[in-house]
């Protein structure tokens, strides 16, 4: 005889029915919040909308959160900001941010979590240090410059190599962290060659006429250095002439190439930078794409040649310039040996 009346057992009946009928995700969790961000600053602000200091309340760490501004263009824009997720989560590099997570705000703004980033932009930095220094420092500061450049180069060609071109590089989108750190931001119009989505893209653009934004269009700020939005995206004073005229299924390495010698070339105003460092950034910003670097690493390669003291590809050098590099480059032993051959010349000549 059962232990348990016919309304005990009926209950014990009941409750085993709801288990073996629940669904698995009626299990008990770690109930995550569904948006674990609190806003705390403003730290950004561009094309594409705002950029925040947030604290994730789950994991307990400070992130950087790209947020969508709230207009008529917020769907295009927050494609576009998934679109850039999808890439910087193909590129794992340490000269890139990491992104952490993509979502929806509570009012309806799409949002990416990103690495926060301590630091300075590029254009910061060269303004806080000024012009190069003439002499043996300015020879110094012209060297930590290039060797910063050789940091920002590394990572471009990382991209490249994985079918991903920035086409929006400038001194605003580096970073240089507070040891020396160097990291490329902002690739939200990047291309990724080979994706589904870019040739869905560039079968679009293909049947359809280029439209160059005119001078003055909202969203154009020449003055500002800003990313220019319409047909035309990138930042004036650093797209290569086929990305000023809308041809973005032309688009290749050596548009990011024609940036470079344009950040090289802020590098070294103020001074006057040596005739290879010159010809190193006219190559670079040739109007023919044929004319430039075949790509970036070949650029680092000259640059890297010049750090060393050797030739560069780039310049031909004139009989003064090569025996200038050879003493630089062979200073010390120079001075060593004429100094040895200074003392035999007193040994002989002095009076005995």
């Amino acid at each position: 005889m059962s232990p348990f009346d016919d309304a005990t057992l009926d209950h014990l009946r009941g409750v085993l029915r709801e288990l073996s009928t629940a669904e698995p995700s009626a299990a008990p969790s770690l109930a995550f919040p569904l948006r674990p961000y609190e806003l705390l600053e403003e730290i950004g602000r561009g094309g594409m909308g705002v950029v925040y200091r947030a604290r994730d309340r789950v994991l307990e760490r400070d992130v950087a959160l790209k947020v969508i501004a709230p207009g008529g263009a917020s769907a295009d824009l927050a494609a576009r900001l998934g679109r850039e997720a999808r890439i910087l989560a193909q590129l794992e590099h340490p000269g890139i941010v990491p992104v952490h997570d993509v979502g929806v705000l509570a009012d309806g703004r799409a949002y990416a979590a990103m690495k926060l980033v301590r630091g300075e932009p590029l254009s910061s930095w060269l303004a806080a240090r000024g012009a190069e220094r003439p002499g043996r420092a300015g020879e110094r500061e012209l060297a930590e410059r290039l060797r910063l450049l050789l940091k920002v180069l590394e990572t471009v060609a990382f991209a490249h190599a994985r079918g991903v071109v920035h086409c929006d590089l400038k001194p605003g989108n580096i970073m240089v962290g507070s040891f020396g750190e160097v990291l490329v931001l902002d690739w939200g119009l990047a291309r990724h060659h080979g994706s589904p989505a870019e040739a869905a893209e560039a079968a679009a653009e293909s049947t359809a006429p280029a439209e160059r934004a005119p001078a003055g269009a909202a969203g154009v700020r020449h003055a500002t250095g800003a990313t220019v939005s319409g047909a035309v995206l990138g930042t004036p004073g650093y797209m290569a002439p086929e990305q000023e005229r809308g041809e973005r299924t032309a688009l290749d390495g050596r548009t990011d190439v024609f940036a470079l010698g344009a950040i090289l070339g802020e590098l070294t105003a103020g001074a006057a930078p040596p005739a290879a460092v010159l010809s190193i950034a006219r190559r670079a910003q040739a109007l023919l794409p044929a004319e430039r670097y075949p790509n970036v690493e070949a650029m680092a390669a000259d640059v890297a040649r010049f750090l060393a003291r050797q030739p560069v590809s780039a310049h031909r050098e004139r009989p003064g310039e090569v025996l200038r590099r050879w003493y630089a480059r062979y200073e010390a032993p120079i001075l060593l040996v004429v100094a040895y051959l200074l003392l035999r010349i007193l040994f002989w000549v002095w009076p005995r």
